[in-house]
Protein backbone atom coordinates (compact mmCIF):
# COMPACT_ATOMS: atom_id res chain seq x y z
CA UNK A 1 0.00 0.00 0.00
CA UNK A 2 1.38 3.63 -1.00
CA UNK A 3 0.76 6.79 0.83
CA UNK A 4 1.09 10.11 -0.76
CA UNK A 5 1.56 13.34 1.84
CA UNK A 6 1.24 17.09 0.28
CA UNK A 7 3.21 19.58 2.10
CA UNK A 8 1.75 23.03 1.39
CA UNK A 9 3.87 26.42 0.90
CA UNK A 10 0.86 28.36 0.86
CA UNK A 11 2.72 31.85 0.78
CA UNK A 12 4.52 30.70 -2.51
CA UNK A 13 1.31 28.76 -3.86
CA UNK A 14 3.53 25.40 -4.40
CA UNK A 15 3.08 21.78 -3.22
CA UNK A 16 5.96 19.72 -1.99
CA UNK A 17 5.28 16.01 -1.88
CA UNK A 18 6.27 12.68 0.34
CA UNK A 19 5.61 9.52 -1.24
CA UNK A 20 6.56 5.90 -0.87
CA UNK A 21 4.88 2.73 1.37
CA UNK A 22 6.15 0.83 4.19
CA UNK A 23 9.76 1.42 4.66
CA UNK A 24 10.87 3.89 2.14
CA UNK A 25 9.92 7.22 0.50
CA UNK A 26 10.77 9.61 -2.20
CA UNK A 27 10.50 13.60 -1.63
CA UNK A 28 9.32 15.43 -4.84
CA UNK A 29 10.29 19.50 -5.38
CA UNK A 30 11.27 19.76 -1.37
CA UNK A 31 10.85 23.19 -0.06
CA UNK A 32 13.74 24.62 1.44
CA UNK A 33 13.32 24.35 5.28
CA UNK A 34 13.66 20.86 4.80
CA UNK A 35 12.88 19.85 8.78
CA UNK A 36 9.25 20.22 7.26
CA UNK A 37 9.80 17.19 5.29
CA UNK A 38 12.08 15.21 7.68
CA UNK A 39 9.06 15.75 10.26
CA UNK A 40 6.75 14.40 7.99
CA UNK A 41 8.94 11.07 7.32
CA UNK A 42 9.45 10.86 10.57
CA UNK A 43 5.85 10.65 11.66
CA UNK A 44 5.13 7.95 8.57
CA UNK A 45 8.07 6.13 9.76
CA UNK A 46 9.72 6.23 7.01
CA UNK A 47 13.56 6.37 5.37
CA UNK A 48 13.65 9.18 2.54
CA UNK A 49 15.32 7.05 0.04
CA UNK A 50 15.34 9.43 -3.31
CA UNK A 51 14.68 13.53 -3.55
CA UNK A 52 14.13 14.42 -7.31
CA UNK A 53 13.26 17.77 -9.02
CA UNK A 54 10.98 18.44 -11.66
CA UNK A 55 13.14 21.00 -13.05
CA UNK A 56 15.69 23.75 -11.94
CA UNK A 57 12.82 25.91 -9.85
CA UNK A 58 12.60 29.80 -10.43
CA UNK A 59 10.10 30.48 -7.89
CA UNK A 60 11.79 29.13 -4.98
CA UNK A 61 14.93 28.26 -3.40
CA UNK A 62 14.84 24.65 -3.24
CA UNK A 63 16.01 22.14 -0.15
CA UNK A 64 16.41 18.94 -2.32
CA UNK A 65 20.55 19.05 -2.14
CA UNK A 66 20.59 20.01 1.69
CA UNK A 67 17.64 17.60 2.26
CA UNK A 68 20.07 14.85 0.40
CA UNK A 69 22.73 15.81 2.15
CA UNK A 70 21.19 15.17 5.73
CA UNK A 71 19.13 12.09 4.67
CA UNK A 72 21.68 10.48 2.19
CA UNK A 73 19.03 9.86 0.16
CA UNK A 74 20.05 9.89 -3.88
CA UNK A 75 19.30 13.60 -5.42
CA UNK A 76 17.81 12.74 -8.86
CA UNK A 77 17.77 16.04 -11.13
CA UNK A 78 16.66 16.06 -14.72
CA UNK A 79 20.11 14.67 -17.05
CA UNK A 80 20.04 18.10 -18.88
CA UNK A 81 19.42 20.76 -16.19
CA UNK A 82 23.13 22.55 -15.85
CA UNK A 83 23.69 22.51 -12.46
CA UNK A 84 27.34 22.87 -10.22
CA UNK A 85 26.58 20.21 -7.75
CA UNK A 86 26.56 16.18 -7.71
CA UNK A 87 23.44 14.29 -8.51
CA UNK A 88 22.11 11.35 -9.79
CA UNK A 89 21.31 12.44 -13.55
CA UNK A 90 17.68 11.46 -14.52
CA UNK A 91 16.89 11.00 -18.20
CA UNK A 92 13.16 9.98 -20.16
CA UNK A 93 12.49 6.33 -19.24
CA UNK A 94 14.77 6.21 -16.32
CA UNK A 95 12.66 4.09 -12.99
CA UNK A 96 13.98 3.71 -9.40
CA UNK A 97 12.98 1.13 -6.83
CA UNK A 98 10.72 3.28 -4.03
CA UNK A 99 9.85 0.47 -1.90
CA UNK A 100 8.31 -2.88 -2.15
CA UNK A 101 6.17 -2.83 -5.30
CA UNK A 102 6.63 0.71 -5.68
CA UNK A 103 8.68 2.54 -8.55
CA UNK A 104 8.94 5.72 -10.19
CA UNK A 105 9.47 6.44 -13.55
CA UNK A 106 10.79 9.66 -15.26
CA UNK A 107 8.95 11.36 -18.15
CA UNK A 108 9.99 13.72 -20.07
CA UNK A 109 7.61 16.85 -20.31
CA UNK A 110 9.61 19.89 -21.20
CA UNK A 111 7.78 23.55 -21.48
CA UNK A 112 8.10 24.75 -18.35
CA UNK A 113 11.72 24.90 -18.88
CA UNK A 114 13.46 22.74 -21.23
CA UNK A 115 14.64 20.19 -18.97
CA UNK A 116 11.68 19.85 -17.41
CA UNK A 117 10.52 15.80 -16.12
CA UNK A 118 7.12 14.92 -14.73
CA UNK A 119 7.77 11.43 -12.35
CA UNK A 120 5.27 8.42 -12.78
CA UNK A 121 4.51 6.42 -9.19
CA UNK A 122 3.65 2.87 -9.88
CA UNK A 123 2.30 -0.08 -7.84
CA UNK A 124 2.39 -3.18 -9.06
CA UNK A 125 2.87 -1.95 -12.74
CA UNK A 126 0.03 0.42 -12.11
CA UNK A 127 0.22 3.93 -12.42
CA UNK A 128 -1.08 5.53 -9.81
CA UNK A 129 -0.05 9.27 -9.29
CA UNK A 130 2.25 11.60 -11.42
CA UNK A 131 4.41 14.29 -10.19
CA UNK A 132 3.79 16.94 -12.77
CA UNK A 133 5.44 20.01 -11.22
CA UNK A 134 5.29 22.75 -13.55
CA UNK A 135 3.98 20.91 -16.57
CA UNK A 136 0.29 19.65 -16.34
CA UNK A 137 -1.30 21.77 -13.09
CA UNK A 138 -4.71 21.75 -12.27
CA UNK A 139 -6.84 23.14 -15.93
CA UNK A 140 -3.53 25.07 -16.81
CA UNK A 141 0.26 24.60 -17.25
CA UNK A 142 3.19 26.04 -15.93
CA UNK A 143 4.18 29.39 -17.90
CA UNK A 144 6.86 28.97 -20.55
CA UNK A 145 8.44 32.02 -20.26
CA UNK A 146 10.89 31.94 -17.28
CA UNK A 147 13.98 30.97 -19.18
CA UNK A 148 14.97 33.21 -22.15
CA UNK A 149 11.92 35.62 -24.08
CA UNK A 150 13.41 33.70 -27.50
CA UNK A 151 12.19 30.42 -26.46
CA UNK A 152 8.82 31.55 -24.87
CA UNK A 153 6.67 30.05 -28.09
CA UNK A 154 8.66 27.26 -28.64
CA UNK A 155 8.19 26.38 -25.26
CA UNK A 156 4.83 27.13 -25.38
CA UNK A 157 4.37 24.38 -28.06
CA UNK A 158 6.62 21.93 -26.05
CA UNK A 159 4.19 22.54 -23.11
CA UNK A 160 1.44 21.32 -24.85
CA UNK A 161 2.89 18.50 -26.38
CA UNK A 162 4.06 17.24 -22.58
CA UNK A 163 0.57 17.64 -22.05
CA UNK A 164 -0.52 15.53 -24.14
CA UNK A 165 2.22 13.03 -23.99
CA UNK A 166 0.87 12.80 -20.36
CA UNK A 167 -2.76 12.31 -21.29
CA UNK A 168 -1.85 9.45 -23.67
CA UNK A 169 0.34 7.79 -21.76
CA UNK A 170 -1.56 7.86 -18.60
CA UNK A 171 -5.95 6.35 -18.03
CA UNK A 172 -7.87 8.95 -16.75
CA UNK A 173 -7.59 7.43 -13.12
CA UNK A 174 -4.37 8.19 -12.54
CA UNK A 175 -3.70 11.39 -9.55
CA UNK A 176 -2.38 14.68 -11.21
CA UNK A 177 0.18 16.17 -8.26
CA UNK A 178 1.25 19.31 -9.81
CA UNK A 179 3.95 21.61 -7.71
CA UNK A 180 2.49 24.96 -9.24
CA UNK A 181 -0.68 26.25 -9.92
CA UNK A 182 -2.06 27.11 -6.00
CA UNK A 183 -1.50 30.78 -6.16
CA UNK A 184 1.80 31.04 -7.65
CA UNK A 185 3.26 33.16 -10.57
CA UNK A 186 4.58 29.81 -12.37
CA UNK A 187 0.81 28.77 -13.57
CA UNK A 188 0.16 30.52 -16.59
CA UNK A 189 -3.25 30.93 -15.40
CA UNK A 190 -5.02 30.59 -11.73
CA UNK A 191 -5.88 27.19 -11.04
CA UNK A 192 -8.92 25.91 -10.38
CA UNK A 193 -9.62 23.25 -7.58
CA UNK A 194 -7.62 21.15 -5.42
CA UNK A 195 -7.47 17.85 -6.96
CA UNK A 196 -7.15 16.26 -10.23
CA UNK A 197 -7.13 13.65 -12.04
CA UNK A 198 -5.59 12.98 -15.99
CA UNK A 199 -9.47 12.48 -16.93
CA UNK A 200 -10.41 15.24 -15.85
CA UNK A 201 -7.71 17.39 -17.22
CA UNK A 202 -8.66 15.32 -20.82
CA UNK A 203 -11.63 17.22 -20.80
CA UNK A 204 -10.80 20.64 -19.15
CA UNK A 205 -7.67 21.80 -19.68
CA UNK A 206 -7.07 24.11 -22.23
CA UNK A 207 -3.66 22.18 -23.43
CA UNK A 208 -5.52 19.39 -23.78
CA UNK A 209 -9.00 20.91 -25.61
CA UNK A 210 -7.51 23.15 -27.70
CA UNK A 211 -4.94 22.78 -31.16
CA UNK A 212 -1.46 24.15 -30.42
CA UNK A 213 -1.88 27.33 -32.27
CA UNK A 214 -4.91 28.40 -30.56
CA UNK A 215 -3.56 27.32 -27.47
CA UNK A 216 0.02 28.88 -27.70
CA UNK A 217 -1.77 32.29 -28.89
CA UNK A 218 -3.91 32.38 -25.91
CA UNK A 219 -0.92 30.95 -23.31
CA UNK A 220 1.25 34.07 -24.89
CA UNK A 221 -1.56 36.77 -24.96
CA UNK A 222 -2.41 36.12 -20.88
CA UNK A 223 1.06 35.98 -19.59
CA UNK A 224 1.92 39.00 -17.06
CA UNK A 225 4.96 40.41 -15.43
CA UNK A 226 7.73 37.76 -13.65
CA UNK A 227 8.24 38.62 -10.38
CA UNK A 228 11.59 40.64 -10.09
CA UNK A 229 13.26 38.05 -7.61
CA UNK A 230 12.66 34.65 -9.99
CA UNK A 231 15.49 35.75 -12.08
CA UNK A 232 17.68 34.97 -8.76
CA UNK A 233 16.10 31.85 -7.83
CA UNK A 234 17.13 29.86 -10.85
CA UNK A 235 21.01 30.51 -10.52
CA UNK A 236 20.69 29.97 -7.13
CA UNK A 237 19.10 26.71 -7.39
CA UNK A 238 21.33 25.70 -10.00
CA UNK A 239 24.45 26.60 -8.05
CA UNK A 240 23.38 24.53 -5.01
CA UNK A 241 21.46 26.44 -2.47
CA UNK A 242 23.59 27.00 1.14
CA UNK A 243 22.08 25.20 4.22
CA UNK A 244 19.67 27.80 5.60
CA UNK A 245 19.97 29.82 9.06
CA UNK A 246 16.75 30.32 11.09
CA UNK A 247 18.56 31.79 14.20
CA UNK A 248 17.03 34.65 15.52
CA UNK A 249 18.68 38.17 13.81
CA UNK A 250 20.22 40.58 16.28
CA UNK A 251 17.86 42.91 18.10
CA UNK A 252 17.59 46.12 17.51
CA UNK A 253 16.43 49.55 19.22
CA UNK A 254 14.86 52.61 18.09
CA UNK A 255 18.04 54.14 17.38
CA UNK A 256 19.19 51.71 15.57
CA UNK A 257 16.02 51.58 13.09
CA UNK A 258 16.31 54.98 12.81
CA UNK A 259 20.02 54.59 11.27
CA UNK A 260 19.34 51.76 9.33
CA UNK A 261 16.14 54.10 7.86
CA UNK A 262 18.38 57.40 7.23
CA UNK A 263 20.87 54.67 5.33
CA UNK A 264 18.08 53.51 2.85
CA UNK A 265 18.00 50.19 4.54
CA UNK A 266 14.26 48.58 4.06
CA UNK A 267 12.55 48.25 7.43
CA UNK A 268 9.68 45.94 7.01
CA UNK A 269 6.40 45.82 9.33
CA UNK A 270 4.93 42.59 9.56
CA UNK A 271 1.76 43.17 11.49
CA UNK A 272 -1.56 43.32 10.14
CA UNK A 273 -2.34 46.42 7.79
CA UNK A 274 -4.69 47.61 10.44
CA UNK A 275 -2.31 47.53 13.47
CA UNK A 276 0.28 49.61 10.87
CA UNK A 277 -2.58 52.09 9.88
CA UNK A 278 -2.97 53.17 13.10
CA UNK A 279 0.72 53.53 14.00
CA UNK A 280 4.18 52.85 12.81
CA UNK A 281 7.70 54.08 12.69
CA UNK A 282 8.19 56.57 9.87
CA UNK A 283 9.79 55.29 6.65
CA UNK A 284 8.88 51.59 7.57
CA UNK A 285 7.05 49.18 4.95
CA UNK A 286 4.49 47.55 5.54
CA UNK A 287 4.22 43.48 4.70
CA UNK A 288 2.02 41.85 6.25
CA UNK A 289 3.04 38.45 7.68
CA UNK A 290 -0.28 36.36 7.07
CA UNK A 291 0.14 37.97 3.82
CA UNK A 292 1.97 36.84 0.35
CA UNK A 293 4.96 38.16 2.29
CA UNK A 294 7.90 36.28 0.40
CA UNK A 295 6.32 36.97 -2.91
CA UNK A 296 5.69 40.59 -2.40
CA UNK A 297 8.68 41.59 -0.23
CA UNK A 298 10.98 39.28 -2.73
CA UNK A 299 9.07 41.10 -5.68
CA UNK A 300 9.81 44.68 -4.63
CA UNK A 301 13.26 44.84 -2.87
CA UNK A 302 16.37 45.70 -4.11
CA UNK A 303 17.60 41.95 -5.03
CA UNK A 304 20.49 42.38 -1.79
CA UNK A 305 19.33 45.11 0.27
CA UNK A 306 19.39 44.48 3.83
CA UNK A 307 16.24 44.13 5.34
CA UNK A 308 15.65 44.51 8.97
CA UNK A 309 12.13 43.00 10.38
CA UNK A 310 9.17 44.56 13.07
CA UNK A 311 7.43 41.80 14.46
CA UNK A 312 4.20 41.75 16.86
CA UNK A 313 5.87 38.87 18.33
CA UNK A 314 8.72 36.61 18.23
CA UNK A 315 6.97 33.65 16.54
CA UNK A 316 5.66 35.92 14.39
CA UNK A 317 9.53 36.67 13.57
CA UNK A 318 10.45 33.39 13.51
CA UNK A 319 7.76 32.53 10.86
CA UNK A 320 8.77 35.51 8.50
CA UNK A 321 12.47 33.97 8.56
CA UNK A 322 10.99 30.80 6.71
CA UNK A 323 8.95 32.43 4.38
CA UNK A 324 11.62 34.33 3.40
CA UNK A 325 14.66 32.06 3.10
CA UNK A 326 12.47 30.16 0.35
CA UNK A 327 13.09 32.55 -2.05
CA UNK A 328 16.72 33.56 -1.17
CA UNK A 329 16.11 36.53 1.52
CA UNK A 330 19.23 34.61 4.04
CA UNK A 331 18.96 36.84 7.22
CA UNK A 332 17.20 40.29 8.49
CA UNK A 333 20.23 42.66 9.37
CA UNK A 334 18.77 42.99 12.61
CA UNK A 335 14.87 42.64 14.21
CA UNK A 336 12.76 43.87 16.70
CA UNK A 337 9.39 42.76 18.21
CA UNK A 338 6.82 44.33 20.74
CA UNK A 339 4.79 47.41 20.31
CA UNK A 340 6.01 50.04 18.00
CA UNK A 341 6.42 52.47 20.50
CA UNK A 342 9.08 50.54 20.99
CA UNK A 343 11.02 51.09 17.81
CA UNK A 344 10.68 54.60 18.02
CA UNK A 345 14.10 56.64 18.63
CA UNK A 346 13.57 58.81 21.52
CA UNK A 347 11.24 62.02 20.73
CA UNK A 348 9.67 60.62 17.77
CA UNK A 349 6.38 59.64 17.08
CA UNK A 350 4.62 57.02 15.32
CA UNK A 351 2.48 57.79 11.94
CA UNK A 352 -0.85 56.70 11.14
CA UNK A 353 -3.29 56.63 8.39
CA UNK A 354 -6.98 56.01 7.33
CA UNK A 355 -8.32 52.66 6.23
CA UNK A 356 -11.24 53.08 4.92
CA UNK A 357 -14.16 51.17 2.84
CA UNK A 358 -15.54 51.78 -1.67
CA UNK A 359 -18.60 53.44 -0.16
CA UNK A 360 -16.33 55.99 2.10
CA UNK A 361 -14.54 56.73 -1.18
CA UNK A 362 -17.28 57.15 -3.29
CA UNK A 363 -18.75 59.87 -0.57
CA UNK A 364 -15.72 61.34 -1.11
CA UNK A 365 -15.53 61.95 -4.44
CA UNK A 366 -19.25 62.97 -4.49
CA UNK A 367 -18.08 65.85 -2.22
CA UNK A 368 -15.57 66.76 -4.67
CA UNK A 369 -12.58 66.04 -2.66
CA UNK A 370 -9.48 66.34 -4.30
CA UNK A 371 -8.92 62.46 -4.42
CA UNK A 372 -6.59 60.89 -6.48
CA UNK A 373 -7.66 57.18 -6.70
CA UNK A 374 -4.94 54.92 -7.08
CA UNK A 375 -5.11 51.58 -8.37
CA UNK A 376 -2.38 48.85 -8.07
CA UNK A 377 -3.72 45.75 -9.48
CA UNK A 378 -2.10 43.80 -11.89
CA UNK A 379 -2.68 44.54 -15.81
CA UNK A 380 -5.02 42.00 -16.17
CA UNK A 381 -7.52 42.92 -13.63
CA UNK A 382 -7.58 46.35 -14.78
CA UNK A 383 -8.59 45.29 -18.03
CA UNK A 384 -11.88 44.10 -16.74
CA UNK A 385 -12.95 46.69 -14.89
CA UNK A 386 -11.40 50.04 -13.09
CA UNK A 387 -12.95 52.52 -10.82
CA UNK A 388 -13.78 55.87 -13.25
CA UNK A 389 -11.01 58.10 -12.95
CA UNK A 390 -8.71 56.55 -11.36
CA UNK A 391 -4.74 56.39 -12.28
CA UNK A 392 -2.84 52.86 -12.48
CA UNK A 393 0.37 51.64 -11.50
CA UNK A 394 0.70 48.14 -10.50
CA UNK A 395 1.64 47.20 -7.20
CA UNK A 396 5.62 46.34 -8.55
CA UNK A 397 5.91 49.00 -10.38
CA UNK A 398 4.90 51.55 -7.92
CA UNK A 399 7.92 51.76 -6.21
CA UNK A 400 9.84 53.27 -9.59
CA UNK A 401 6.84 55.05 -10.53
CA UNK A 402 5.91 57.33 -7.56
CA UNK A 403 6.85 60.55 -8.72
CA UNK A 404 3.74 59.45 -11.33
CA UNK A 405 1.33 59.35 -9.23
CA UNK A 406 -0.56 63.04 -9.18
CA UNK A 407 -0.21 65.55 -6.26
CA UNK A 408 -2.90 65.04 -3.52
CA UNK A 409 -4.00 62.60 -1.06
CA UNK A 410 -3.87 59.63 -2.51
CA UNK A 411 -6.90 56.88 -2.11
CA UNK A 412 -5.07 53.41 -2.51
CA UNK A 413 -6.91 50.12 -3.52
CA UNK A 414 -6.35 46.38 -5.37
CA UNK A 415 -8.93 44.00 -5.26
CA UNK A 416 -8.67 42.93 -1.63
CA UNK A 417 -6.57 45.35 0.72
CA UNK A 418 -3.50 43.53 1.14
CA UNK A 419 -1.38 44.91 -1.98
CA UNK A 420 -3.72 48.38 -1.16
CA UNK A 421 -1.61 48.63 2.25
CA UNK A 422 1.80 47.57 0.79
CA UNK A 423 1.03 50.70 -1.35
CA UNK A 424 0.58 52.91 0.76
CA UNK A 425 3.28 52.02 3.30
CA UNK A 426 5.65 52.67 0.26
CA UNK A 427 3.72 56.07 -0.22
CA UNK A 428 3.15 56.94 3.25
CA UNK A 429 7.39 56.32 3.78
CA UNK A 430 7.58 58.76 1.30
CA UNK A 431 5.85 61.49 2.62
CA UNK A 432 2.82 61.57 0.75
CA UNK A 433 -0.60 61.70 2.32
CA UNK A 434 -2.58 58.39 2.62
CA UNK A 435 -5.97 56.66 2.62
CA UNK A 436 -5.93 52.64 1.96
CA UNK A 437 -9.22 51.25 0.32
CA UNK A 438 -9.46 48.08 2.44
CA UNK A 439 -12.32 46.13 0.93
CA UNK A 440 -13.27 43.89 -1.92
CA UNK A 441 -13.92 45.03 -5.22
CA UNK A 442 -17.24 43.93 -5.49
CA UNK A 443 -17.78 46.88 -2.98
CA UNK A 444 -16.71 49.55 -5.58
CA UNK A 445 -19.25 48.01 -8.45
CA UNK A 446 -21.95 47.72 -5.85
CA UNK A 447 -20.97 51.72 -4.92
CA UNK A 448 -21.43 52.46 -8.71
CA UNK A 449 -17.65 53.49 -9.05
CA UNK A 450 -16.42 51.41 -12.13
CA UNK A 451 -15.94 51.07 -15.56
CA UNK A 452 -15.66 47.59 -17.55
CA UNK A 453 -13.87 47.03 -20.93
CA UNK A 454 -17.13 47.63 -22.59
CA UNK A 455 -18.67 50.34 -21.52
Amino acid sequence: MFFVDTLETEGLGNRSYLAGGAATAVVVDPPRDVERVVAAAAGRGVRIAYVVETHIHNDYVTGGLELSRLTGAQYLVPASARVSFDRVPVADGDSVAVDSGLSLRALATPGHTPHHTAYVLVEDGREVAAFTGGSLLIGTVGRPDLVEPRLTEQLARSQHASAHRLAGELHDDVRVLPTHGFGSFCSSSQAEGDATTIGKERTGNDALTQDVDTFVAQMLAGLEDVPAYYAHMGPVNADGPAPVDLTPPRAADGEEIAQRLAAGEWVVDLRSRTAFSQGHVAGTFNFEAEGKLATYLAWLIPWGKPVTLLAASAEQLAEAQRELVRVGIERPAAAATGEPSSWLRTGDDLRSFPRVDFATLKQALDRGDDVVVLDVRRDSERADEHVRGSVHIPLHELRKRTGEVPAGAVWVHCAGGMRAAIAASLLDAGGRDVVAVDDGFDAARSAGLTVTASS
